[in-house]
């Protein structure tokens, strides 16, 4: 009989070594190797009577008509990429607590509603346990099988009989393949179970959900190579004082990444949220010092959200720069022309900017929106509650266009907002709109503009010239 050997498998990024290090070569990160034993024989071998697979001219292949299936959950299928692709391997991930029993528990009784048998296993949970839960979503339960096991060769056995249109898995760290000598939720584990059920997804045309932990730095337990076995990763996010959740796509093989899908916790379970630029800005007040709406865009959709930024001088010697929801370079950025260009004094100034809502912006159409909040809050000057901000920023304190402005300012105008600053060299591709442009080229133009009244902006003018 051969004999087992013992290699060290990077924890963060799957990377194969023969002894231990310290630091993995591929990710750079200290003490993440982890010692496994590993059989000589494979678990990925094919029976010898499965059937081989032959090349096919692609012209030949026929597809079937309906490409996906709606999920019955709108936000949901947004995320997909239109719906379930059959076959597909759908990985949630995120925090304890955040929803993503939830929301699977309601997407399985809305599919067993509408296509048939759907199997939900868990591996964490007893069939008591999601029954209350069920009762709680008032999920009827019809054509919804609850199965709870951590084998999961026992699990594939009860999916072969009963032949479902979905299967969803809580958790894959959870369950196990018993010809591994390793514990459930190790590297091995997970591996083997991912691949396990993705060839079983393929071979059958059924898609599988199934949930994932993530660590303390946000990112998926286990190794990196999980995230490539699937076809689409979810992120499932949201402030833990906040009732609001957001789906995000990191990585979809039928559809955009950068679609999101924006729910809110209530007593009946999760709730979609029709209009979420009214939510990210309801709780406004006016004409609130520091605060600016601005327009991004989440995949085809664009989103009113609100920037706050707070400037105060600094009790230490080093200022400290905090940004949530924006990109700490690109608040560096800011901040940098906003010293160099116009003259603010912001070396002794602690400044934190924030994305109300848990929203995260990573386009630089809010660049604009972040200066002026903060030129708002050291000057201590109020923006139009009915005036939006959209622009990106050079270095040379210019002001940029941004792609789809005319869409970002019917939103703007769909919500009450009379005005809104915008790009000079983006004003030709506007047409006629309810909002009023007010175009401006660079970032000294904006703050006159923006931050001030008829008489201070005329006498600020009159001084530039002089």
């Amino acid at each position: 009989m051969a004999k087992s050997k013992t290699i060290f498998i990077c924890k963060e990024c799957g990377r194969e070594s023969l002894r231990w290090i310290g630091q993995c070569p591929a990710c750079q990160t200290w003490n993440s190797m982890a010692e496994q034993a590993i059989k000589p024989m494979t678990t990925n071998r094919i029976p010898a009577t499965a059937p081989l697979s032959i090349p096919l001219e692609l012209a030949c292949i026929e597809t079937a008509e309906e490409a996906c299936w709606p999920v019955g959950i709108d936000e949901l299928s947004r995320v997909l990429g239109g719906g379930l692709v059959p076959g597909s391997l759908v990985l949630i991930g995120g925090e304890p607590g955040i929803g993503k029993s939830t929301l699977l528990l309601q997407t399985a009784s809305q599919l067993a509603q509408m296509r048939g048998k759907v199997v939900y296993a868990s591996g964490e949970e007893t069939l008591h346990q999601i029954r209350l839960r069920a009762k709680r979503l008032g999920i009827p339960g019809e054509n919804l099988f609850l199965l709870a096991e951590n084998n999961l060769d026992a699990i594939t056995e009860q999916l072969d009989r009963l032949k479902p249109c979905l299967v969803i898995i809580d958790s894959i760290q959870s369950v196990f393949l018993p010809e591994l000598e390793t514990s459930s939720g190790s590297i091995t584990q997970v591996r083997e179970c991912t691949m396990r059920l993705m060839r079983w997804a393929k071979q059958t045309q059924t898609p599988v959900f199934i949930t994932g932990h993530v660590t303390k730095d946000g990112a998926l337990a286990g190794p990196r190579i999980l995230e490539h076995i699937v076809d689409s990763v979810l992120y499932f996010e949201g402030e833990r004082f906040s009732s609001y959740r957001l789906l995000r796509s990191v990585k979809n093989r039928f559809g955009s990444t950068n679609e999101v899908g924006i729910f809110e916790m209530k007593e009946r379970g999760l709730v979609e949220v029709d209009n979420p630029s009214q939510v990210f800005i309801a709780q406004r007040q006016g004409d609130a010092i520091g605060s600016v709406i601005t327009a991004t865009l989440e995949g085809s959709r664009p989103l009113m959200v609100e920037v706050q930024a707070l400037t105060s001088l600094t009790s230490f010697g080093l200022p400290r720069r905090t940004a949530n929801g924006v990109d700490f370079g690109r608040l560096l950025l800011i901040t940098a022309v906003l010293t160099r260009r116009l003259g603010l004094r912001l070396g002794n100034q602690d400044i934190i900017v924030n994305v109300t809502g848990g929203m995260q912006i990573n386009e630089p159409a809010a660049d604009m929106a972040i200066a002026l909040a903060i030129a708002s809050s050291f000057k201590d000057r109020p923006l139009n509650h009915e005036t939006a901000v959209i622009g990106e920023i050079g270095l040379s304190g210019e002001i940029r266009t941004i792609p789809q402005l005319e869409r970002r300012l019917n939103e703007a105008a769909r919500l009450g907002f009379k005005k809104c600053l915008v790009p000079r060299s983006g004003i030709k591709n506007i047409r006629a709109s309810s909002i009023e442009p007010i175009p401006v080229s660079t970032l000294r133009e904006a703050v006159l503009l923006g931050l001030a009244n008829k008489e201070t902006a005329d006498k600020d003018h009159e001084q530039q010239d002089d």
